[in-house]
């Protein structure tokens, strides 16, 4: 149940404050989830109006910021049916078609084979700028959707027709369903009464492009090292998205260094297998804290995307859950408007919830553990995974389950 914060009162009818238009969805954040929310909406046929805290030009044209999104087969087919696929450059899109996960200096390493389990590829790599760009740009091409930009939320309330939020400049604005998407530290989460588990893994994100010398093959590695974890992911051309992840005070350290002895310790910590690299871009600090939501509904209330789910960057599987869960949330409301039911009707919201939660929050503790197993530096961690890498490469079975996670592919797809 929401709390009742700032009660306000309610116009008869349920319309924006500021126009005449109706609108039947508040969507809070137009992020690249806010925004693919509000394409599907608008598809139903449904009004959406997009409130955004920021100014509009990081939004329209958003820059470089070192991340590069791994999305699966389930999220491309997404995409393509909103037709934001289609706005993304195609010279840019990098087909992921194999994926090795290395711990420390040992020889065995657990692969991952597209064209071993009948898949074109495993995903596709796509920086997340041209993801944003263009959800903003198909969004925007949508007559039901409306943005409204430098719109703070500082208050909501609920009654029997509708939810009401109130913007920093005072006014008012009202839809019978509201829809958070403002990042995995919502604030209108917690003006809702949900809270949220977080994990903060004491450890920093260095992401950067980096051009090298041999040709990557379309092969991701995730390299488990001693006090640090390495990612080289395949991106367009002869160039990878690296993710050192360390602890703050190796983050400062690694920082500290020019572009050149940077570019040298990527390439020594992985062994020189693509041989020399150079930065090809700017490099990019992120804290790592996953974020999962106490539930991810309230009445009249629905939460999406790193408001729902944050995870650990190990698995890529953050905005692909953005991606589902605006698919299942517009599927349960599409229902309901069929069976003549209001937008904000509570079995819509909980059957997403349920839903979203089923696929979700297995893979969100099973990658925190992971995480944690392949961080501790203990003897009996360095030889647990070992053992793991071990059994699951001699397991065809469980390579597959882990590929079918990758892809985002169910088993009957494969055909």
């Amino acid at each position: 149940m929401l709390p009742p914060v700032n009660a306000l009162p309610m116009p008869a009818a349920l319309t924006l404050a500021s126009d005449a238009e109706p609108t039947d969805v508040l969507i809070v954040g137009a992020g690249p989830a806010g925004l693919a929310l509000s394409v599907a909406l608008a598809r139903e046929g449904l009004h959406c109006t997009v409130l955004e805290q920021s100014e509009l030009a990081p939004i329209a044209q958003p820059a470089e910021d070192g991340r590069d999104i791994a999305l699966t087969h389930r999220s491309r087919r997404i995409l393509e049916q909103l037709g934001i696929w289609q706005h993304i450059p195609a010279d840019e899109i990098a087909p992921l078609r194999r994926a090795h996960v290395r711990n420390g200096h040992s020889p065995l390493v657990l692969p991952f084979e597209a064209q071993d389990d009948g898949y074109e590829a495993l995903g596709w790599l796509v920086p997340n700028h041209l993801i944003r760009a263009a959800c903003y740009r198909v969004a925007m091409s949508e007559d039901r959707v409306h943005l409204r930009m430098q719109a703070r939320v500082t208050s909501l309330s609920r009654d029997a027709l509708g939810m009401t939020v109130r913007l920093e400049d005072g006014s008012p604005w009202r839809a019978p369903l509201l829809v958070a998407a403002d990042s995995r530290f919502s604030t209108v989460r917690r003006m809702a009464g949900i809270g949220a588990r977080m994990l903060d893994f004491g450890r920093t994100a260095i992401v950067c492009r980096m051009s090298h010398a041999q040709p990557h093959d379309g092969t991701a590695h995730e390299c488990f090292l001693n006090g640090h974890t390495l990612a080289i992911l395949p991106m367009a051309g002869q160039q990878s998205s690296a993710v050192w992840t360390v602890n703050s005070e190796g983050a400062t350290r690694l920082m500290a260094l020019d572009e050149t002895a940077f570019a040298d310790g990527v390439a020594q910590a992985f062994e020189h297998r693509l041989g020399a690299m150079t930065l090809a871009g700017p490099r990019h600090v992120y804290p790592l804290v996953a974020v999962y939501a106490q539930r991810f509904w309230a009445e009249r209330f629905a939460l999406i995307g790193d408001a729902a789910v944050g995870m650990h960057p190990v698995t890529a599987h953050g905005y692909n859950f953005g991606l589902y869960g605006v698919e299942t949330l517009v599927r349960e409301l599409a229902q309901a408007r069929r069976l003549g039911r209001d937008l904000g009707d509570d079995r819509a919201l909980s059957a997403y919830s349920r839903e979203h939660e089923r696929l979700t929050l297995p893979i969100y503790l099973g990658t925190n553990a992971i995480v944690k197993l392949f961080t501790t530096e203990t003897l009996p961690a360095r030889l647990a995974r070992e053992a793991v890498l071990r059994v699951a490469s001699h397991l065809p079975p469980l390579k597959k389950a882990i590929t079918r996670q990758l892809t985002g592919r169910k088993q009957s797809a494969l055909a």
